[in-house]
């Protein structure tokens, strides 16, 4: 029930672009936690047939970061909960575009800009499976939440870096994130 595709065509990138949640999953080499995050806020983008990046907003735990730092595995999941009915995986090996990165002037602009706006994920696609979805219930999407840029919006200055440093910096497991690396003096 599942095919593997060479790139992502038009008709994957309209699902893509159709999806309001997607899922990331990573986990550490040596044993440790496997992470799987929900994303949404229009923050996901196609680059091209074989890359993907999404902005990470800061959050409780910054997870992926330092899987990615560790290992670089990185798989990204969208299923459809309206017809039809389809599962989409991309696995790779992916990196963490920090403010201070060469490359983050050429993909920031591409995102909304965000308060709590922590870093991009760049993931270049080493394989792309898609399968059925016919164990994935129907839902209806209703609205983004507004909860996480409102807390933001609420925060005074200086509060994301202060976040960061007592949240962000490693994960539940002990592995270093490389944000230290990228804090504000």
């Amino acid at each position: 029930m599942s095919n593997w595709h060479e790139n992502l065509d038009e008709k994957l990138v309209a699902f893509i672009e159709s999806q309001p949640v997607f899922f990331t999953a990573s986990a550490p080499l040596a044993g440790g936690r496997v992470n799987v995050s929900p994303k949404g806020m229009d923050t996901f983008r196609v680059l091209d047939d074989r890359t993907v990046a999404y902005l990470d907003l800061t959050g409780s735990g910054n997870e992926t970061a330092a899987h990615l730092r560790e290992n670089g595995r990185l798989t990204i999941m969208m299923c459809n909960f309206q017809p039809p009915p389809l599962i989409l995986r991309l696995y790779g090996q992916g990196q963490v575009i920090g403010m201070n990165h060469p490359r983050w002037a050429e993909l920031a602009p591409l995102f909304p800009q965000l308060l709590g706006t922590r870093q991009i994920i760049l993931l270049p696609i080493d394989s792309i499976q898609t399968s059925c979805g016919y164990g994935v219930p129907r839902m209806e999407f209703f609205e983004e939440r507004q909860t996480l840029v409102k807390y933001w919006e609420n925060q005074p200055d200086g509060a994301i870096p202060e976040y960061w440093k007592k949240k962000n910096l490693t994960s539940i497991d002990g592995l270093e994130t490389g944000l230290a690396e990228r804090l504000p003096s």
